[in-house]
């Protein structure tokens, strides 16, 4: 039987090993690491008569390899002036090791101008498919959420829009959670954003998003409880995802809308 794969064919396989987590290639026969190579097949040295005017060529776009990241992050942050200097600086980021799995970088979504600014978690499939926050059912929750208290995502009006962004641009491998490494480093972008963006308020969404940024979690005891972020009125909130496995958390998640609601009337009053 032929088995040559057509080339969708291939692509769809591919495809369907990067879903799964694969990173990195693997050949078709097993390498024994500790066979010792076969000094006989070296090639001969080099003669001494070899011009030595040669320049030694150094990879200009090489990752780097040392450094603080976390340091280097916040530098790269502070050096950007817009939104849009923003999300090349994180395109730019080289130490983050999520991005290698990532399809897309998803940076933000909505009106940034809006009054209040929701940070979520980290991007999933459909969010890596498209390269925007929050599209998938979670994400359509969401939108029905917020729709109750009269704000959406695609509101010109800053008073009742949306600005949505994730803690992390890039989705983890098999939807894990951010590790504490790739939330420190990743820390100075969202500040960055926040002051950028200069919202009213941010809505923390689930824990990681809280342990970003207020340091801790424990969304359970959190949640429905003011408290501040990145210089801002913070109210953490179940994310929606959590949602959806646990509907009768949903008062829950009726009553902080309200509390928000409530803040918002007496911000504008």
């Amino acid at each position: 039987m032929d088995s040559t794969l057509s080339p969708e064919a291939a692509l769809a396989s591919l495809a369907w090993q990067i879903e799964l987590g694969a990173t990195e290639a693997i050949g078709d026969a097993p390498v024994n690491r500790y066979d010792l190579p076969d000094k006989a097949a070296r090639p001969p040295a080099t003669p001494a008569a070899t011009p030595a005017a040669t320049p030694t060529a150094t990879p200009a776009a090489a990752p780097p390899t040392g450094g603080d990241p976390v340091a280097e992050a916040r530098a790269a942050a502070a050096a950007a002036d817009t939104l849009d200097g923003l999300r090349a600086a994180l395109g730019a980021y080289r130490h983050c090791d999520l991005r290698h799995g990532a399809r897309n970088l998803v940076f933000a979504d909505g009106n940034p101008a809006a009054r209040v600014m929701i940070i979520g978690e980290a991007p999933g499939r459909d969010e890596d498919l498209q390269a925007r926050p929050f599209v998938g059912r979670a994400g359509q929750l969401l939108d029905r959420m917020f729709a109750a208290i009269g704000l959406a995502r695609g509101d010109a009006d800053a008073g009742s829009a949306l600005y949505i962004t994730n803690v992390s641009p890039w989705r983890p491998p098999q939807n894990r959670d951010p590790n504490g490494e790739e939330i420190a480093m990743l820390r100075p972008f969202m500040e960055r954003h926040v002051a950028l963006a200069n919202p009213d308020m941010v809505i923390l969404m689930g824990n990681i998003s809280c342990e970003a940024g207020l340091g801790r979690r424990g969304i359970t005891r959190l949640r429905g409880h003011w408290a501040e972020a990145y210089g801002k009125p913070a109210l953490p909130m179940f994310h929606p995802a959590y949602l959806l496995r646990n509907p009768p958390a949903k008062r829950e998640a009726w009553a902080d809308l309200l509390t928000l609601r409530a803040r918002l009337v007496q911000g504008a009053a």
